[in-house]
């Protein structure tokens, strides 16, 4: 029995998000030190690595090394897996309209031009 019950779950392990959460762990564990030390220095360079955190999962992200929103098929569940989808973007996801991707929309069919009238 699993934790979230019987059935399987995609809970969304990537590359991107562990790296990004092992970034985080150590500045936020920077921060605690600042605080037990009461240094300013040591909060900003906290800071400086959650912010190093935020943006390496960000180009994973981009890089598709990330997950699309929503659950993906089983095959694709394994944090190894890269998403080949993120070239072209994600509907509905911030990280991808704040790199300026398009998000993937279907394409329509181009209206035929009209032909051309010859006057005699």
């Amino acid at each position: 029995m699993f934790i979230h019950g019987d059935d399987d779950h995609d809970l969304g392990h990537t590359v991107a998000g562990w790296s990004g959460a092992g970034i985080a762990v150590l500045g936020f564990g920077l921060c605690g030190l600042a605080m037990i030390r009461a240094s300013g220095l040591l909060a900003l360079a906290g800071a400086a690595v959650l912010a190093l955190a935020l943006l390496t999962t960000w180009m994973l992200h981009l890089a598709g090394w990330g997950k699309p929103s929503g659950p993906r098929p089983v095959a694709q569940w394994d944090w190894r897996v890269r998403d080949v989808t993120a070239r072209d973007g994600h509907d509905d996801c911030l990280g991808c309209r704040l790199a300026g991707r398009r998000m993937s929309r279907p394409h329509v069919a181009e209206r035929p031009a009209e032909p051309a009238v010859i006057d005699a």
